[in-house]
């Protein structure tokens, strides 16, 4: 670990460069931070495109932004800039360029998910090496690298990708921020934060708390400068988000396509309605992923997402803070440890008590501060050894996490049946060595059983993942499917989210949302008829919400309107304009879903366009879904 410094009042404190064992040490290190994230870039890949285009939802997107750069700059669903993602744009952008470059196919898609998923690794290494030295820096990124949710998200085409790649980027300057106090350290990690909105909007602020608290309390500036520096971190953070929103808020509203779930078609409402109060305490809105509450994170749904190492992050968190309680206000083990916990748990307890739309997979964020608290507060703990109270901690930590861990896979019974027990063996066994031995063989080999149990689950949750498809709908989640979570084979959860992402153009349309349904890919015929002189139409074929319409152009790669956004209830078009459209030859064929609006609402601009198609156009039945062609009306 390093030490800091004593400094004079207002000056900047700077760290003890960290120590090597030897002059091999930093070859050996290298070596081993090679073989993780080569590994970790081999094990992303494996299997990557087996779940086809992931979210169509969001592929669809990076397909439109691959063909038209107004729709790359909002986020638009389709190139003809009808309506947007329900997000800010910035996770797709990486995903657009490389199929610019690339072509646009599901590698293109995933791979820079992929590169994202390799750089937090090697990020969140640099960050926790440079305050408790190589040894938990490398721990910390290999139990990030095999957390299941980070497994299955860098892998995936959600905005959590580049959500967690860039927080950790905001730990990283925080961390040389409580090194040496330099201003351009807080303007970088608010530049940080401020992307991070740009990719999921609100959920970034979850890390604000614990970035802001360990500067206030432990920054090596007086007060006065250390606010001033925090303020400046604001101002940097308002700037490198809103940039985007002042611009998609001035350009005007009929050039430009609808923020989607929106209220108003305003960025401002989707960021604090949609995104803000309704995923926080909006009751029944949408699918939730366990009843709010403190056992939430180690319920069925999300244990095996990410709870496996919390008992012990949270215990080796009080052990550290209690070991350097004694230290400078400057330190910067203190200071990382306060960062690191408050981080883990503000976005625990939100997670825990939000009672509006949350997703397994949203526990992501989490992940880092998880990691990074295992890594340096296990290495810090392990290095006071000497002391039998370290020892005890040591013995605690890892009672809990094979206890966490045996629970977790107590639920999957028939999944490496074997496992459970073998965790459960081991974990005492290293656990009653760590709490006796104190240095010598039996102590280093305690600690290595005590991993290599502690990592055992997280590890087979990441070989199940990787070997099957994430591609049913946008609800991913690691490991096998557990009893009473409600979510189906291959991580889909049995309600809204989309059709899969892994279905064929051929396989039959016969039900569902829009034609191609929750489990069926869209038909081949009509994606022929798609395709039939779709260059002379601005949209070569039209659908209610996204569910509807995204198989179809990603299967047929022409532009499908989806009427309404993600679920249909956006005014976008509202019926006046689509009518327009019709009547300037630019939508081909309509197709009919079971649905006539969001959830049935009648009142909807959705139900009224399809309302009016039916009264105006005459039904085609085309592999049993009822098709309109918009350019031959009944007369």
């Amino acid at each position: 670990m390093t030490e800091t410094a004593t400094a004079e009042p207002g000056a900047a404190a700077r760290p003890t460069p960290v120590p090597t064992s030897s002059g091999r040490g930093i070859p050996r290190e290298r070596v081993i931070l090679a073989v993780l994230l080569i590994g970790t870039a081999a094990a992303y890949c494996w299997n990557l495109t087996a779940g086809g285009w992931a979210n169509e939802f969001y592929a669809a997107a990076v397909q439109s932004g691959t063909l038209s750069w107004k729709a790359f700059f909002f986020g638009s669903l389709d190139p003809g800039n009808i309506v947007t993602v329900d997000k800010t744009p910035l996770s797709l952008w990486p995903m657009e360029l490389s199929g610019r470059i690339f072509g646009f196919s599901s590698a293109s898609m995933l791979l820079p998910e992929v590169v994202l998923g390799v750089g937090s690794v090697a990020l969140l290494w640099a960050t926790v090496r440079r305050v408790f030295g190589p040894a938990a820096g490398l721990l910390a990124g290999l139990v990030l690298a095999l957390t299941p949710v980070v497994v299955v998200m860098f892998r995936f085409n959600n905005p959590d990708a580049m959500l967690t790649f860039l927080i950790i980027a905001a730990a990283w300057a925080m961390t040389r921020a409580l090194g040496d106090g330099r201003w351009r350290w807080l303007v970088l990690c608010g530049a940080f934060v401020g992307l991070g909105f740009l990719a999921k909007q609100l959920q970034v602020m979850l890390v604000v708390p614990g970035l802001a608290v360990a500067y206030l309390v432990a920054g090596p500036p007086r007060l006065g400068k250390r606010i001033g520096q925090l303020c400046a971190a604001g101002v940097a953070l308002l700037v490198a988000a809103g940039w985007w929103v002042l611009i998609a808020q001035l350009w005007p509203a009929d050039s430009r396509p609808y923020f989607g779930g929106s209220e108003n078609n305003s960025i401002l409402d989707l960021t604090v309605g949609y995104n803000g109060i309704q995923r926080l305490d909006t009751s029944g809105f949408g699918p939730r992923a366990g009843e709010p509450g403190i056992a939430r994170l180690f319920g069925p749904e999300l244990a095996g997402q990410i709870t496996w190492l919390v008992p012990a992050a949270l215990a080796l968190l009080v052990a550290g803070m209690v070991l350097r309680g004694r230290a400078s206000r400057t330190d910067q083990v203190r200071s990382a440890l306060l960062m690191w916990g408050a981080w883990l748990v503000v976005s625990g307890l939100v997670f825990s008590f939000m009672n509006g739309t949350f997703h397994q997979y949203y526990t992501m964020t989490m992940a880092p501060a998880v990691a990074a608290l295992v890594g340096g507060g296990g290495v810090l703990i392990w290095r006071a050894r000497e002391n039998s109270w370290a020892r005890s901690v040591l013995a605690v930590s890892v009672l809990l996490t094979v206890v966490t861990a045996w629970l977790t896979l107590s639920r999957t019974p028939d999944f490496v049946p074997w496992l459970r027990w073998a965790v459960l063996v081991l974990g005492l066994v290293a656990a009653l060595a760590l709490a006796v031995w104190s240095s010598g063989r039996f102590a280093v080999a305690a600690l290595i059983v005590a991993v290599l149990a502690g990592l055992a689950g997280p590890v087979a949750y990441t070989v199940d993942s990787l070997g099957k498809s994430q591609g049913d709908g946008g609800m991913a989640s690691a490991g096998p499917q557990v009893p009473g979570s409600g979510w189906g084979p291959g991580g889909g959860h049995r309600g809204p989210g989309g059709p899969r992402g892994n279905a064929q153009p051929g396989d039959s349309a016969k039900a569902g949302h829009g034609g191609p349904g929750w489990n069926s890919g869209p038909s081949a015929q009509i994606v022929a008829m798609l395709k039939s002189d779709a260059g002379r139409y601005t949209w070569a074929g039209a659908a209610v919400s996204s569910h509807g319409a995204n198989s179809y152009q990603l299967a047929a790669d022409v532009s499908v309107m989806s009427i309404g956004g993600f679920s249909g209830g956006d005014p976008a078009p509202t019926l006046a304009q689509f009518q327009q459209y019709v009547a300037q030859g630019r939508i081909h064929y309509f197709i009919a879903g079971d649905d006539r609006g969001p959830h049935g609402d009648s009142d909807s601009e959705s139900a009224k366009i399809t309302a009016w198609i039916e009264q105006h156009y005459t039904a085609t039945t085309v592999d049993g879904t009822s098709v309109y062609d918009l350019t031959a009306s009944k007369g």
